[in-house]
């Protein structure tokens, strides 16, 4: 078993709690042991970096502080969240390269009782994880359902990559590891040159024209090349691409139908995991139809009696209790 430190972030609790589930339910098959960090907080997403860096860099570096002193040997922190991976590579590459900022953040951390010293952690993402350190080999083992046929988009996202404080990755434009674990599970890589393009982030709380159009931009070009599914990465790009997918469609009039699933979920199908057991069921657009074509098994859906409406005819005018009572 490879063990890490492992920081799940806010969205795994909650929005992208199917990553979480389809993340435990294929760690172990895997050979991957997360000890969650104790007490960890949320890294702050992205604005609050816009809004002031020592109180943004200080709130991702009490997570680090906290890993520090819980490492028990280890040196490796592991984000499945993209955003989370970028905040904590950032604020550790930027006290290692800033003194007063290391100063200034470690003060902060003082008041607490804290204090992180750059280089102590290394934070990698899950992609990297899974694609250098188990490798194809290990994930080709355990295929028991290849998803032969199964035509999917590999999206990454713009976070992975950018910065890559820690050159991890080669440029994104030839980029393999997500399409090499898509091939390995059995399934049909389409060309998806949009793949490291944004998916418009908070853009639907600020501007909904304009995320719409990010979105639509990212969904055509899937289906374009006949994509079953899109595959991601990150939490904010499912939620973008799946919540928003019908809102799209509304404000485009167009017709996409194309649901976005984790790498976790494909893996775990293809180890011969149910629907279930990976947190399928509960997206927007419903990968029903997609699956069911590579041979996933869902139970079957309730078929709920439509009810007769009463005829209860036109309303009919009451007369308020203190009239009666005159």
């Amino acid at each position: 078993m490879k063990k890490y430190l492992f920081y799940p972030g806010c969205s795994m609790g909650d929005v992208a709690r199917s990553y979480m589930v389809s993340l435990m339910a294929i760690k172990e098959r895997i050979g991957l042991d997360l000890q969650e960090i104790d007490d960890w907080n949320c890294c702050g997403a992205t604005e609050y970096f816009s809004v002031n860096q020592l109180p943004a860099h200080a709130l991702v570096g009490r997570n680090l502080a906290l890993a520090q002193d819980q490492s028990n040997g280890l040196d490796t922190i592991m984000a499945p969240c993209s955003a989370c991976y970028l905040n904590l590579s950032k604020t550790e590459n930027y006290m290692g390269e800033n003194q007063a900022l290391n100063d200034a953040v470690n003060a902060a951390l003082g008041a607490g009782g804290l204090n992180y010293k750059p280089g102590s952690m290394e934070i990698r993402h899950l992609l990297d994880i899974i694609y250098h350190d188990i490798g194809l080999d290990v994930i080709k083992q355990h295929v028991t359902n290849p998803l032969k046929g199964l035509r999917v988009a590999a999206y990454y996202g713009c976070l992975i990559f950018r910065p890559d404080v820690n050159n991890r990755w080669t440029n994104p434009k030839s980029q393999r590891a997500f399409e090499d674990i898509m091939e390995a599970l059995g399934a049909s890589v389409v060309d998806y040159p949009m793949r490291a393009e944004c998916c418009s982030g908070h853009m639907p709380q600020i501007d909904r024209g304009t995320a719409y159009e990010m979105i639509r931009h990212l969904i055509n070009g899937a289906a374009e090349q006949s994509a079953d599914v899109i595959a991601t990465l990150c939490p904010m790009c499912q939620l973008n691409l799946d919540m928003y997918q019908k809102e799209m469609n509304k404000y485009f009039r167009k017709q996409y139908s194309i649901p976005v699933l984790y790498i976790t979920q494909l893996m775990g199908l293809a180890f011969g995991a149910n629907p279930d057991e990976l947190g399928i069921g509960s997206e927007f657009i419903n990968p029903r139809a997609a699956l069911e074509r590579v041979g996933t098994d869902f139970p079957e859906e309730e078929v709920k009696p439509k009810q007769k409406k009463k005829d209860e005819g036109l309303p009919m005018p009451t007369i308020p209790s203190e009239v009666k009572e005159r």
